[in-house]
């Protein structure tokens, strides 16, 4: 064996042990990959060029008397120049994990990250790293975001799998690469400094839409380089995202069939709704009619103590510097429809309906409940609910100001009190929500729910080879495609605690289990026929793009 020949054998021993370790390391940590890589993305995708826009009329007849654009001068002549294309950019951050790419024809899976900052790959049910023997994980607490809010997701010690477990997990199983570029303006993508209403104007679903498509291309473009292929060369792409992002996947393929070949919405709120009640219905519904009567029973109760002293009952939840008696309701609310949601049905019925039985105080036994889940244990501070936080152009966590712009300006889901049998006070309904807006941005920040099914379609979406996933529990799924339509099946998951993202995450979604385990599951059977039905689907589909690829048509 020559020198060269060998050097060249250690070198590639050194690689495959280096990428064993790194696959093993992630193996029992939240993400698969944490390196952050930048790419350069356009701010606005929808300046013009030149305008004949009408301009304004400012007052006077003298030359220059309109208003312009910031990119806008007067001539020395007295004649306005037209619009100037806005060339402004910021840096994206994305990830990537190649572990599994059978390089370099194999699909690549682009994995959306939405309403929230985007820290890594999560290392769930899409793409998990294997673990080569039995043995128990204790694994760190999980951060789920949702919606512009934080949570910290206590994970109970899991049973790993052996290696042969991962056949079915699918980025393995399709030797995909995956990618997650993270979405505009959360994390550390953003393109301002101070989130002022003013600069949020570029913050939208169609703008989001539009960075997937140039970040697939650059990436696209960064994989035929990386293998010296020609520049036409296209992988097999597929497109995922679970809630908003899950939307954003659906929307993906209904404005950009050429650049996928299907999407995944797993638990995809395609249905922009104004008064949302079908949400409160839900959690009604999932907690059963005994737990239902108690949480009515606590509502009236709490909404009778604030008229009372508002100040002793807010007290009672560590929620006093909530000065807006509907921003308190609001949190209340959200601590018993988020555990319906995220699969904890029994962490809020059982204590609820033992105090009930036992004559215990309910407000006190709600009170307890909320500190000790939904605040301690999921780490959701009272204060991330106050409008005045929400006002705040820098803080420490831009989430919840920057999803709560995206429901006031475009897709609202005003999660309000149904007129009759509602769960949560008559006080969080339509007029709370237009309130909060006005306050928290400033007049004319409305979300236009028509305009945005008109553009894409809403649950009468006209596209293809989308999947769409719910869980039954989950109050969200009535803002999901619920009803199969020709190339877009949609499935449900029927099991006491199948809620957001099951197909993906497992359930409960807390803890969160590696490779998104179904054991937990009530009913693992209904999760598992699911996640079978996404693979074949994926499977016909990534063949058919194939095969359109090789023959020119695609």
């Amino acid at each position: 064996m020559t020198g060269s020949r060998a050097a060249r054998l250690v070198s590639l021993l050194a690689f495959l042990l280096a990428r064993a370790a790194t696959a093993a390391a992630a193996s029992g940590s939240r993400y698969l990959t944490k390196d952050e890589r930048w790419m350069n993305q356009r701010l606005d995708h929808f300046s013009p060029t030149v305008s004949q826009l009408p301009l304004r009329r400012r007052g006077g007849s003298k030359s220059c008397g309109y208003e312009h654009s910031r990119n806008d001068r007067c001539a020395h002549d007295g004649r306005a120049r037209p619009f100037l294309q806005d060339h402004r950019r910021f840096k994206q951050r994305y990830f990537e994990f190649l572990d599994y790419h059978r390089a370099p024809g194999g699909p690549v899976f682009l994995r959306i990250c939405g309403e929230s900052s985007c820290d890594g790959i999560p290392n769930d049910y899409l793409a998990v790293s294997c673990i080569a023997h039995h043995r128990t994980l204790i694994l760190p607490p999980q951060r789920v975001h949702l919606h512009g809010r934080t949570r910290l997701i206590p994970r109970t010690p899991s049973r790993a799998k052996p290696l042969g477990s991962c056949a079915q997990v699918l980025a393995k199983k399709f030797g995909a690469a995956v990618v997650t570029p993270e979405h505009r303006y959360y994390g550390k993508s953003s393109p301002f400094k101070q989130l002022t209403t003013e600069n949020l104007r570029f913050l939208s679903s169609k703008q989001a839409l539009f960075d997937l498509a140039v970040f697939r291309q650059y990436y696209q473009e960064s994989l035929n380089a990386r293998y010296n292929r020609s520049a036409g060369f296209d992988n097999p792409w597929f497109v995922i995202g679970v809630s908003y992002s899950g939307a954003l996947s659906a929307w993906f393929r209904l404005k950009f069939p050429h650049l996928t070949c299907g999407s995944l919405a797993s638990s995809g709120v395609v249905l922009a709704v104004y008064n949302y009640t079908d949400f409160d219905k839900q959690v009604g519904e999932s907690a059963g009619p005994e737990c239902k009567t108690v949480l009515q029973e606590i509502t009236k109760l709490v909404d009778e103590q604030l008229r009372l002293d508002s100040q002793s009952v807010k007290a009672l939840f560590q929620a006093q510097m909530l000065k807006n008696d509907g921003d308190f309701l609001f949190f209340l609310a959200d601590a018993a429809a988020e555990a319906f949601q995220y699969g904890h049905p029994d962490a809020v019925c059982s204590p609820l309906i033992h105090a009930k039985k036992t004559g215990k105080n309910l407000v006190e036994a709600y009170a307890q409940f909320v500190k000790d889940f939904y605040i301690k244990e999921m780490e959701t501070p009272p204060s991330s609910y106050d409008q005045e936080y929400l006002k705040e152009t820098t803080p420490d966590d831009s989430s919840s100001r920057l999803w709560w712009f995206q429901v006031c300006s475009e897709v609202a889901y005003f999660q309000v009190a149904p007129k009759n049998d509602s769960v949560r006070s008559p006080m969080i309904n339509t007029k709370y929500h237009l309130d909060l807006c006005r306050n928290v941005y400033g007049e004319g920040v409305y979300p236009d729910v028509f305009m945005t099914n008109l553009y894409y379609g809403g649950t009468k979406i006209a596209a293809s080879k989308i999947v769409f996933t719910n869980g039954s529990q989950d109050p969200w799924r009535h803002a999901s495609k619920q009803k199969s339509s020709k190339g877009m099946p949609s499935y449900l998951m029927k099991c006491h605690n199948c809620g957001h993202g099951t197909d993906l995450r497992g359930c409960p979604q807390s803890p969160f289990r590696i490779e998104g385990d179904a054991s937990n599951c009530s009913s693992p059977a209904a999760v598992n026929t699911v996640r079978e039905r996404i693979a074949k689907h994926m499977d016909l589909w990534l063949s058919q793009c194939h095969k359109a690829s090789e023959s020119g048509a695609w």
